[in-house]
């Protein structure tokens, strides 16, 4: 069993790790107030996109986060950029931002793909501060056609049938022996991966609840009056966090033979 002081670093260590998301969320809820009127010509989400930006460049500044790292979640941001275009499409709104921007891409106000960025520097600032490895995960072109099949599915279940089950199935199979190790207070910890990557869509899914409370974006559901974002959305990020997941793993660290892999 692990002591409070060890439960009580790792949550220390996972806040550093999450800052870039806390910094975001909190400016969610201070510019609430801000509605939908302008402010010397600009709206919310246009100061979101400045205020992203210098929080990206601090973090860089103060070497919070390398280069590698940043070309990670710059990849997933334009990534998760295209998908939002589809997904907020007035053919398919699956979900919609209801507050005006100038900076903006069709739909999509430039903002929002840095709320992915965050979910990115979370995985890759996790994985350097806990110094974490990997045994028996499954081959990069495995893991590598699960996740692009997986974002495919995002934006084509609304033309065939969707694979979600499928692709669920197809995780637990090839991440069913997959443990994360780490070590703190020479305590050595083992955790199976899929563990992880429910925890971690768990809080996003309460990150997202606390988003669309204060508009950031809403789903159709949600524009008369709020209410608890469905559980469902919970199986979206666990399959969102596999891209990411995959991107970091391929670009920060290395995979022997053996299936152990290690950050370079």
């Amino acid at each position: 069993m692990l002591s409070l002081h060890v439960y009580s670093k790792i949550m220390l260590k996972a806040a550093s790790a999450a800052l870039f998301g806390i910094l975001l969320l909190i400016a969610f809820a201070f510019t609430s107030p801000m509605g939908e009127q302008a402010y010397y010509g600009l709206f919310r989400y246009d100061y979101l996109l400045f205020y992203a930006l210098l929080i990206q460049l601090g973090l860089i500044y103060l070497k919070l986060e390398s280069w590698a790292e940043v070309k990670v979640i710059a990849l997933f941001h334009c990534m998760a950029m295209l998908m939002e275009i589809f997904l907020t499409h007035p053919a398919i709104a699956s979900w919609q931002y209801p507050q005006p921007a100038v900076f903006k891409l069709y739909t999509v106000p430039l903002f929002a793909g840095f709320m992915y960025s965050a979910v990115g520097s979370f995985f890759a600032r996790s994985i350097r501060l806990f110094q974490l490895s990997f045994s028996q995960l499954p081959s990069f072109p495995n893991m590598l056609c699960l996740s692009v099949v997986s974002y495919i599915n995002f934006m084509s279940k609304f033309f065939i049938y969707d694979l979600r089950y499928g692709l669920f199935l197809w995780s637990v199979l090839i991440f069913w022996k997959t443990r994360v190790h780490f070590k703190l207070d020479q305590i050595q910890c083992r955790i199976p991966m899929l563990i992880i990557l429910i925890i971690f869509a768990f809080i996003i899914w309460i990150a997202e609840n606390i988003s669309t409370f204060y508009k950031i974006w809403l789903y159709p559901s949600q524009v008369d009056a709020w209410h608890m974002v469905s559980w469902g959305k919970l199986g979206s990020w666990y399959l969102l966090l596999l891209l990411s997941l995959v991107l970091v793993l391929k670009i920060l660290g290395q995979r022997d033979q053996q299936g152990n892999w290690h950050l370079t």
